[in-house]
């Protein structure tokens, strides 16, 4: 797992928190500031993930011509 994916994945737990408590307080301020933190750590997640399966892909391709 690359750095870019585990802090998504922070990134998104703390948007998720930030989200409940602004629910649960009745903050809407708090709450959107939740789901766009959520909505970012899980892109940079996604982008984390696709970074690191074309890398796993490039080294296939390159084990492949050392064949």
């Amino acid at each position: 797992m690359s750095t870019q994916e585990t802090q998504g994945k922070i990134d998104k737990m703390k948007g998720r928190v930030k989200e409940a408590a602004g629910i649960l307080t009745a903050n809407s301020t708090l709450e959107r500031e939740g789901a766009q933190q959520r909505v970012t750590g899980a892109a940079q997640e996604n982008l984390g993930k696709a970074r690191r399966k074309v890398g796993e892909l490039v080294e296939g391709v390159a084990e492949a011509i050392k064949k």
